[in-house]
């Protein structure tokens, strides 16, 4: 991508990219990259890229000597920045496949370099950096995928695969098409290609020890964790994880404390909220209603406990989080009234679900729950432009398959409520009120999910069959059902956990505050 900055680079820019370059390859100093990314090339794009496009890598190559590489991280960096405060072309999307294929190929190529070499690693890049571009990755994967679904939507409204293509096609419908008809086009942000990188990226993190390349292993999981679940495979996405949560391994580097992989995932909290979120929703569609509220609630206490101290508030795009926080919240309501137990979540989240969504949950319109809290699903088949077919709505059908797995809530929600009016009940009476033994059956089946034996870790290995009713009962002689409802434990130590945890928070930010004077 040409920038019409090229020819007049400004003397603090290239200042930038010297100290930029001397922080990934010579000083490898963490807490003077985490400046020169996190605030200066934030307050750089705002006096002189606001809207336009940095200059191009060919522009400043000069202040790197040329290094392939780093001039790759330049361009994945910049063009980002394009992506972010313009409205992206076709041509602009297709760009930035070639941006990524350049990077993790570059990557890649040293990565192999470093792994035969005693000397000091080639690169260093935050944790935020190297999780910053693996999630761009998929997001701008996603967003190609669901514009290319568009377009084959409004070239088939226009009649443009037939021979008299309406004159009311819009200009860049028709422009659009005759790019996706190209030979090399069909190539572009294939999902084969997307998740060859991600494993690749995968394997080496779990088996270098240089920090770089285990960063992007570890961030390369919890980004195909989100890819499989917007690929509505629910099962994959878990087992994505398991190079994180299965690990024994550490980060060792000599400016920073050890730490293991979870920690480092836990350090970048976007990369928290991610793997949580889509392990939520994976949890859900699963039938996993149990590990879905211990994983998402754990996470949206601890938020709601940042955005009360003001903590979550200096994190960039704040507004995101109190975004991604209610579609959690509305994922933990669906949990908590399928799944109805004492406790399942802390009673302040509690509270927010009552008012947030009491009125839905009391109409049982769990669809615009869904609908509000999943992720926009995509369909990895490319369509084929030179001719009309069928178009299939990945989002539609997902929420589709919800609904039929809901349908039945409300009678069981009924019977669980007759069923906590006594402590015996004949077939007969119960049969009256609409119930029968298979409504009984259905519901022991339904409630019997897989539970992870470790609620901390949503591994499918360390699971077993459980029930999660909170109310026992059993058939005698097939004539008189008795009943047990399951002990009510008041969890005082979640109380006092969650008020240690809130003093913590409060403690480190007091001790955070500089008071020299």
């Amino acid at each position: 991508m040409a920038s019409n900055t090229d020819a007049c680079v400004p003397a603090a820019l290239t200042d930038f990219v010297f100290d930029l370059y001397d922080s990934v390859t010579l000083s490898q100093l963490t807490e003077e990259q985490s400046r020169l990314y996190n605030s200066e090339f934030s307050d750089l794009s705002k006096k002189y890229f606001s809207n336009a496009p940095w200059p191009s890598p060919q522009a400043i190559a000069s202040e790197c000597n040329g290094d392939p590489l780093f001039l790759a991280f330049y361009r994945e960096l910049t063009h980002r920045h394009w992506h972010a405060v313009s409205r992206p072309t076709l041509r602009d999307r297709m760009e930035g496949w070639d941006v990524y294929r350049e990077l993790f190929d570059e990557l890649l190529m040293v990565a192999e370099d470093d792994a035969s070499s005693t000397s000091q690693p080639k690169l260093f890049i935050l944790p935020q950096w190297a999780f910053d571009i693996l999630h761009e990755f998929v997001y701008q994967f996603q967003g190609f995928c669901q514009f290319r679904t568009t377009l084959y939507a409004s070239a088939h409204k226009h009649n443009l695969f037939s021979g008299e293509p309406s004159p009311k096609a819009p200009h860049h419908v028709v422009e659009n098409l005759a790019l996706m008809r190209q030979e090399d086009a069909a190539d572009v942000w294939s999902v084969e290609t997307v998740m060859y990188y991600l494993q690749r990226l995968v394997a080496i993190g779990t088996k270098s020890s240089v920090p770089v390349y285990q960063y992007f292993g570890i961030f390369a999981s919890v980004t195909m964790s989100r890819l499989e679940c917007l690929l509505a495979d629910y099962t994959s996405s878990l087992q994505s994880l398991a190079p994180i949560l299965e690990a024994t391994a550490v980060v060792t580097k000599a400016d920073q404390p050890v730490m293991t992989f979870s920690e480092i995932v836990s350090s970048v909290f976007n990369a928290r909220l991610s793997l949580t979120y889509h392990a939520g929703i994976s949890f859900l569609m699963l039938r996993r209603y149990k590990d879905a509220a211990n994983m998402v609630g754990s996470l949206c206490s601890f938020m709601q406990r940042g955005f009360k101290t003001g903590q979550l508030r200096k994190q960039r795009n704040s507004d995101q989080l109190y975004k991604n926080y209610d579609r959690m919240v509305a994922l933990l309501a669906i949990v908590t009234q399928l799944c109805p137990q004492q406790n399942l979540v802390e009673e302040g989240i509690a509270k927010v679900i009552r008012e947030k969504h009491g009125t839905a949950l009391a109409k049982d319109n769990y669809t615009e729950l869904f609908t509000f809290c999943s992720p926009k699903f995509v369909s990895p088949v490319i369509p084929d432009f030179n001719k009309t077919g069928p178009t299939e709505n990945v989002y539609k059908l997902q929420v589709n398959l919800f609904e039929t797995e809901v349908a039945s809530q409300s009678t069981y929600r009924e019977l669980r409520s007759y069923l906590n009016l006594y402590t015996s009940i004949g077939v007969s009476k119960l049969t009256s009120f609409g119930n029968d033994e298979k409504s009984l059956l259905a519901l022991k089946l339904k409630m019997r999910q897989l539970e992870s034996n470790n609620a901390d870790a949503p591994s499918l290995k360390d699971a077993s069959l459980k029930s999660a009713l909170d109310i026992h009962f059993y058939l005698e002689n097939d004539e008189v059902v008795h009943i047990d409802e399951a002990e009510k434990q008041r969890r005082f130590e979640n109380y006092f956990m969650s008020q240690s945890a809130q003093s913590f928070d409060i403690r480190k930010d007091a001790c955070a505050v500089d008071t020299t004077l």
